[in-house]
């Protein structure tokens, strides 16, 4: 309630997920006349990004209640690392996705289609050498390119064979692009080997093992990595850390 002023319609067969279309209505009825009207109306429309952009699930009309508390100080949003907590999430979805028994996939494709798209021409909606010059944020190029009917045609079956008779690919896509100024000071932690956490999901960042698409050297990695990591631990510290700062943190960074 004190993130919408009010309570929250939630879902029938869980109490932990909050209806998307009820937080749309708070927020489109928003005056926008006050500081604080103004604040709610973001914090809305980043509770919908967040559970229809950035951590989807299968359901499109649900988002989990476990990001309001992020939402709670509006000062301390933008500080929150939201890009290491997104690529915690599809590393986890790729992984369910690779098992036999899997059919569908969740969380956010949009950057699995963009990565996919900047390193296989063959099954790109349009080639990547018309589109503008590549800038931060990558996907942006994409959002508005022409999608030729023929490629809107094309079912699962094509884009198995397109991709089994692969003849190029993209390792450095990333040659040439503009870095903001406001990023420089970040570079130092851009190939950084460690584990990325977001509230119950841990995976591994291995940027170690994809330095030649920066143009670096890229030694062979080791069978397995230097010491020996507790998830279960990790899980646990982290969970504790985050209820007794009161910041149920993805990472700030």
């Amino acid at each position: 309630m004190a993130i919408f002023e009010r309570e929250p319609v939630l879902s029938r067969n869980s109490k932990s997920y909050i209806k998307f279309g009820w937080v749309r209505c708070i927020r489109d009825e928003e005056p926008l006349d006050t500081e604080e009207s103004i604040r709610r109306y973001v914090r809305c429309q980043i509770f919908c990004m967040l559970g229809s952009t950035l951590f989807t699930d299968k359901s499109t009309a649900y988002a989990h209640a476990m990001y309001l508390p992020l939402l709670r100080n509006f000062e301390q949003i933008h500080t929150y690392s939201w890009g290491t907590a997104c690529l915690a999430h599809l590393y986890r979805a790729l992984y369910c996705a690779s098992r036999y028994d899997t059919k569908e996939m969740d969380d956010p494709l949009n950057l699995l289609f963009v990565w996919t798209w900047e390193r296989m021409p063959c099954i790109s909606p349009v080639s990547r050498h018309i589109l503008s010059p590549a800038e931060i944020p990558v996907a942006m190029r994409w959002s508005h390119s022409d999608r030729s009917t023929t490629w809107l045609e094309k079912t699962v079956v094509t884009f198995r064979h397109d991709i089994d008779y692969m003849q190029e690919f993209e390792w450095r896509p990333y040659e040439g692009m503009i870095i903001p100024g406001d990023l420089h000071g970040h570079l130092d932690v851009y190939d950084i080997v460690a584990p990325l956490l977001s509230f119950e999901c841990i995976e591994w960042h291995p940027a170690d093992r994809v330095m030649r698409q920066f143009g670096f050297a890229q030694h062979p990695s080791p069978c397995e990595y230097q010491g020996t990591f507790h998830w279960t631990s990790i899980a646990w510290r982290f969970a504790e850390c985050s209820f007794m700062t009161g910041q149920f943190c993805l990472g700030s960074g």
